[in-house]
């Protein structure tokens, strides 16, 4: 399989690739798409975008950390310091990611979380960019890139997901508006 269509993760561009033959011209087909589908693995993803919509959708800074594995300069992110009760959520398709109480201050500039709302909120892979051997952290139901966890995180799981504020959306709790008390799920301890 080239570059292109592991990066891409289309099944339409490997098909391309595999018709056209030439890594030449799979690098050609999959550069060209204009379905660069914020999952990256159409098989196990369950939402898709088209680059259009999502440019609509989401504000420049959004759109270059979740679809272009960009990282927000740290301190700058409005998650960064946020202590509201609720839920953080994908921003690309709203779904659930992490709760408050998992939240707390790494002093690494970036939104921490010591553990995931649930056991496939979000999907792992190895990122060896810029000369680094880190995990990268995406979105489990869109792929959508949200940062790196790091086995520098407090008990229990001693995980730190430290997540850029521009992949997240926040969903206050009830008694966080004011209404009855929100029912968390239990804590899930993240497979790496």
């Amino acid at each position: 399989m080239s570059w292109a269509a592991r990066l891409l993760g289309c099944a339409a561009v490997r098909a391309a690739g595999r018709a056209f033959g030439s890594v030449h011209a799979r690098r050609h087909i999959a550069l060209s798409t204009t379905l660069v589908a914020s999952c990256k693995d159409t098989r196990t993803c369950r939402v898709n975008f088209a680059e259009e919509e999502l440019r609509k959708k989401l504000s420049p800074l959004e759109f270059h950390v979740t679809q272009e594995k960009g990282t927000e300069p740290a301190f700058t992110g409005k998650f960064a310091e946020h202590k509201g009760k609720g839920t953080y959520g994908c921003v690309v398709c709203q779904a659930p990611l992490f709760a408050s109480q998992a939240k707390y201050d790494s002093g690494s500039g970036w939104p921490s979380f010591y553990n995931i709302i649930r056991a496939n909120a979000v999907s792992h892979s190895k990122d060896r960019s810029h000369g680094m051997h880190r995990t990268e952290v995406t979105c489990g139901q869109c792929g959508a890139h949200l940062g790196h966890v790091f086995d520098d995180g407090p008990p229990p799981t001693g995980k730190r997901f430290c997540i850029n504020s521009a992949s997240l959306n926040f969903n206050p709790s009830a008694e966080e508006e004011g209404g009855a008390e929100a029912v968390e799920e239990a804590p899930v301890k993240p497979e790496l």
